[in-house]
């Protein structure tokens, strides 16, 4: 059987990006095998077919993955595998009869963010804060302009990463 593997990194806050091209990639007849390492995505050729990719973040359901597998094997959803705390799910689309969403309501949705909120972002703002900030007030105070810019745009850019997911946090809250 042909297989390929391709590396390709996703944000946590892009988990739908991902899905979208873990279906594209479906389409174009490379169905997902398994993800592993630093974002490496192992392929294995098939028939193209639209397939429908889903993946949850509940470290709660992995403790428990047999009733949490099988309660989505009962809706239709085919479990392949959990990597760093997101669960991989995926059902053709033709069987989706409409409803292509693992989560039943928008508050299940909505739930899923918070876990990803509370256990990704929150540890990098305290790593942020412990590391990054003081790092930036000393260059301050040592006039080191080109260290001080550098501190600058990586609290800059950390800020918008933080900014982005909050934004995506509040748009889905503001659906219920």
């Amino acid at each position: 059987m042909e297989t390929k593997t391709v590396f390709k990194y996703f944000t946590i806050v892009n988990h739908e990006k991902e899905e979208e091209y873990l279906r594209s990639m479906h389409k174009d007849g490379w169905k997902l095998k398994k993800v592993s390492g630093f974002c490496m995505y192992h392929f294995e050729k098939c028939e193209p077919e639209d397939v429908i990719y889903r993946l949850d973040y509940n470290r709660e359901g992995i403790r428990h993955k047999s009733e949490y597998t099988k309660m989505f094997e009962d809706c239709g959803w085919e479990y392949l595998q959990d990597y760093v705390g997101y669960s991989y799910f995926r059902k053709a689309a033709a069987e989706a009869d409409g409803e292509d969403e693992i989560f039943c309501d928008d508050e299940s949705k909505l739930e899923m963010l918070k876990r990803v909120f509370r256990r990704r972002i929150i540890l990098l703002l305290i790593i942020f804060l412990c590391l990054l900030l003081p790092g930036f007030i000393r260059t301050l105070y040592c006039r080191e302009y080109f260290d001080t810019a550098l501190m600058g745009i990586v609290m800059i850019m950390y800020l918008v990463l933080f900014a982005s997911f909050t934004g995506k946090y509040r748009k889905v809250r503001g659906k219920r």
